[in-house]
């Protein structure tokens, strides 16, 4: 049954101008927010690094192992971002609330389990550092803080995406900038100690990390139970138990979402942990390229997650051509981000990289590692604004599918060739190896997911004809 409320998403002109500058009023915030989350894994980088390039490479090994996860529970939770902007669009407002408390029991299920799996990774990384006991218990001391937190910031990012798919991008910057202010002071605590906390070094980043996910989760709660603007929704006010056909509904959606972006991001951080008999230095140098590249990549994210929402207020508003025109605009203006960044990593890399560590090797190593970071750039931005805006369309399962082939069938076997293996005629380039082969299955998934968004888009604007 509609709502009381007669307020519905404006349909702007179809003009390239006013829609840019429409992404640009959703996305800007959502950059801001991203930022400032990605800003605390710099912090964090930056602060280990200036303890010892051992305590870098913890974190290092230690991110690579959370973050993956983390993406897998944040492309999951997406799913609410399209059922609210289609719910939204569609003027469906008395829906919105139920689908959102069922999208919290989903955040707690996951988050639990993503806890789990951290709190018990020694194997897996007994299993890849090979005997290295000391780096290998800095990072699960670095996990277990993390794991702390990881159920908190799953709750967050549903309600972070109730916001978001209502228009409403603001909130969850300035909270993400809240946890950015809470980061540092934290992280100087558990990497020197006082007050009682012993010194953990870098791996004391993990537990500023896990309170930080605390702080955020609880900042949005007070946010959402006293803004007007959500008083008619009274999400907190109205408990209800988990609805098993509706959660199910939700992961149908979200974990193909989930596991494309993770599919992506294990990529990266399998790299990571490939390249640990490497040495540390090399490690070192491979995450603070990746770390760089990772800040970088929240601007396209950001603008396909303003996608997501345009287009999905238009499908839900019954307007598929409206759709497939704020689609392309979206791919226009990643692609004009992905210009700005290739030429800073092309020409400011040794820059960069010096401030992240003041040891002359693990720069040399940054250095090179971001003159190809530079060249992908303009595949990782088609990949994901066309991936937001197939989200858009709650076209979630091809996609995946797609992003499996290109990554893992194509970027992750030839990059072990290319850069440890003995099968291609040439000596391994080690690190190097990996970055060419991440450019070949970014590339191929832009292709791929081009190709699917130009098919998916016309046949909706045809069953409209219908």
């Amino acid at each position: 049954m509609a709502s009381s409320v007669t307020i519905a998403p404006a349909t702007p002109p179809l003009s390239r101008r006013s829609e840019l500058k429409a992404l640009m009023v959703l996305a800007l915030p959502i950059i801001g927010g991203q930022l400032a989350q990605t800003g605390m894994s710099f912090v964090d980088t930056l602060m280990a690094g200036a303890v010892s390039p051992q305590d870098l490479a913890a974190v290092a090994v230690g991110s690579s192992v959370w973050v993956p996860m983390f993406l897998f529970i944040i492309g999951t939770l997406l799913a609410t971002t399209a059922n609210v902007s289609h719910l939204f669009g569609a003027e469906r407002h008395d829906d919105i609330a139920p689908m959102v408390r069922q999208a919290l029991w989903l955040s707690v299920l996951i988050g639990a389990l993503a806890m789990l799996l951290l709190l018990n990774a020694s194997p897996l990384l007994g299993y890849f550092m090979e005997g290295d006991t000391d780096l290998q218990y800095q990072t699960q001391v670095y996990l277990n803080g993390v794991a702390v937190g990881v159920p908190a910031i799953a709750m967050y990012q549903v309600l972070r995406y109730l916001c978001e798919g209502m228009g409403h991008t603001r909130p969850a910057m300035l909270i993400a900038i809240i946890g950015l202010i809470c980061n540092a002071p934290l992280n100087y605590l558990f990497i020197y100690g006082g007050f009682g906390i012993p010194a953990m070094g870098g791996a004391g980043c993990g537990w500023a990390t896990g309170i930080v996910m605390w702080i955020m989760l609880l900042t949005m709660l007070g946010y959402i139970s006293r803004s007007p603007r959500y008083g008619y929704f009274k999400l907190l006010n109205h408990f209800e138990w988990p609805r098993m056909r509706t959660i199910a509904d939700l992961m149908k959606l979200g974990v193909p979402i989930g596991l494309a972006i993770f599919m992506e991001s294990s990529m990266f951080a399998t790299i990571a942990l490939l390249l640990t008999p490497l040495g540390a230095t090399v490690v070192s140098g491979h995450q603070i390229t990746l770390n760089f590249t990772s800040m970088s990549f929240m601007f396209p994210l950001s603008i396909a997650m303003a996608i997501t929402i345009r287009v999905g207020q238009a499908l839900g508003a019954g307007q598929p051509e409206v759709a497939r025109f704020r689609a392309f605009t979206g791919l226009i203006l990643t692609l004009s981000c992905a210009l700005i960044s290739c030429l800073l990593m092309r020409y400011c890399g040794e820059q960069i990289a010096s401030l992240y560590s003041n040891d002359g090797g693990v720069i040399r190593v940054a250095t090179e590692l971001m003159l190809l970071a530079a060249l992908f750039q303009f595949s990782d931005a088609t990949q994901v604004s066309v991936a937001g805006a197939l989200r858009g369309y709650k076209d979630t399962r091809m996609p995946m599918l797609l992003t499996c082939v290109a990554y893992w069938c194509i970027g992750l076997p030839l990059g072990w060739q290319l850069a440890l293996g003995d099968l291609l005629p040439h000596a391994p380039m080690g690190a190097p190896g990996f970055w060419w082969a991440l450019i070949a299955g970014l590339t191929v998934a832009a292709l791929l997911l081009l190709l699917r968004l130009q098919k998916v888009s016309h046949a909706a604007i045809q069953r409209s004809l219908s």
